[in-house]
């Protein structure tokens, strides 16, 4: 059976990130990749799990603010099951500066929904934001 892992972040419109890069790459492993814009997190989650679907993993990218983590947050709770691996990239930061429009606040956030993963991948900003100590 195909594996089926849902991607949640943004679709950016200009550049090599977000969904436009991770699925193609999922795909490319041979997984069937369902996309979720962050816009979009509640009213499709409801649809789903309507429909009862269920993931092999769940994989967070770029989220813009503490709202949306914590629907996030709320959508691991509603589909996890024992075999669903998540995986979460906290997207916050680069060259040991914080991205504009996130602050101290947010990388809280952060931490709680990283502390919902299987496996995190932060770069070394995002490790230090999380940790709360220098870069």
């Amino acid at each position: 059976m195909l594996k089926r892992i849902v991607t949640i972040q943004d679709i950016s419109c200009f550049g090599k990130c977000s969904s436009t890069v991770a699925l193609p790459l999922i795909s490319a492993m041979g997984v069937e990749a369902a996309v979720i814009p962050t816009a979009d997190i509640p009213q499709i989650a409801a649809h789903w799990k309507g429909l009862d679907l269920h993931f092999d993993g769940i994989y967070t990218g770029y989220l813009g603010s503490r709202e949306q983590v914590q629907i996030v947050a709320d959508f691991f709770d509603l589909f996890r099951k024992k075999d669903t691996t998540i995986v979460v990239d906290p997207v916050m930061g680069d060259g040991g500066k914080m991205y504009a429009g996130f602050t101290p606040d947010f990388a809280r956030e952060m931490r709680k929904l990283c502390a919902k993963a299987d496996v995190i991948a932060p770069n070394l900003t995002e490790v230090s934001l999380l940790l709360d100590v220098p870069y």
